[in-house]
């Protein structure tokens, strides 16, 4: 009898606490959601294909008119691409009204320019660089001249050297044209035979050969002109270059600004500084500004 009123007493027990938990699990449940702060779980959102194919939306010709060159090109380029896979008449009409576009918007450009280059001469090369033959005759001769003057003016601080190897067939080439520079111009000029003297190699970094240097007397400072064969009209302009560069007439910036060309059209400073590297980028002098000499 006790036994049986043990068993019951345990099975109500059991069946209480099996409620009890349901009852917390209910509750443990409805709590959850927006009220009790926490987000509900985000829907599953389907990766957009990249390669989908979408016909691109073309905007009326007036406010493409409105838009930016890269923003043109953009749907100019999606429309290629649409065309080129649908390969309809009317896909590939519209990207050719497109092409169109730009290429009036090219154009319209194009006219504006003349006349903001004959409004501001200063912007035309034209003012600078002649195309009429005897005016380029003229301007040769004189930018000639100025080199010259200035190579020759400069004789006694600066040396011309050119390395070479007994088995080099284009040294032999380059030699004459180097000794005629020597004459023209009135500057020390010195053959170095690295096979000779391998040490020298080393010393100026020379790998190839023919290479002519410039050498500044009484410093460190040097620079490479030619690299092989070189004419004898591009040795002398790349000497001048050199020479103002190492003498400090120029700034590396303005190492192709031409005899003459000082101030003008061709000059890179002429207006101002161009690099964070200048000093008067800055508010500074203009100090130092010459190649510094090579270790």
């Amino acid at each position: 009898m006790n036994g049986g009123r043990f068993a019951l007493g345990l099975s109500l027990l059991l069946a209480a606490s099996a409620a009890a938990a349901q009852t917390a699990r209910a509750e443990r449940e409805a709590r959850t959601g927006y009220w009790w702060y926490q987000a509900p779980p985000k829907p599953v959102e389907k990766a957009e294909d990249p390669e989908a194919l979408v016909k691109p939306a073309i905007p009326p010709m007036a406010e493409l008119a409105t838009w930016t060159p890269p923003k043109i090109r953009k749907l100019i380029e999606q429309q290629r691409d649409y065309a080129a896979t649908v390969l309809t008449v009317d896909a590939v009409s519209d990207f050719w009204r497109l092409q169109d576009f730009a290429r009036r918007k090219a154009r319209a450009f194009a006219g504006v320019t003349q006349i903001a280059m004959l409004q501001h001469p200063e912007l035309n090369a034209k003012s600078a660089n002649p195309m009429v033959g005897d005016a380029r005759d003229q301007l040769s001769a004189y930018k000639n001249d100025v080199r010259r003057q200035y190579l020759r003016g400069h004789a006694q601080e600066f040396a011309l050297v050119m390395f070479s190897r007994s088995t080099c067939g284009y040294c032999r080439v380059q030699w004459p044209i180097v000794q005629r520079f020597q004459e023209e111009m009135g500057w020390q000029v010195t053959l170095m035979d690295i096979d000779r003297r391998p040490e020298l190699a080393q010393r100026f970094g020379v790998e190839i050969t023919p290479t002519t240097m410039i050498i500044r007397r009484g410093s460190q400072q040097r620079m490479v002109i030619a690299s092989g064969v070189e004419a004898y009209p591009n040795l002398i302009q790349m000497a001048y270059q050199a020479v103002r560069l190492l003498a400090g007439d120029i700034r590396p910036e303005q190492f192709m600004t031409g005899a003459g060309e000082e101030d003008g059209f061709f000059d890179a400073l002429a207006n101002g500084p161009v690099s964070a590297t200048d000093p008067r980028a800055l508010g500074g002098d203009l100090v130092g500004a010459s190649v510094e000499p090579r270790p």
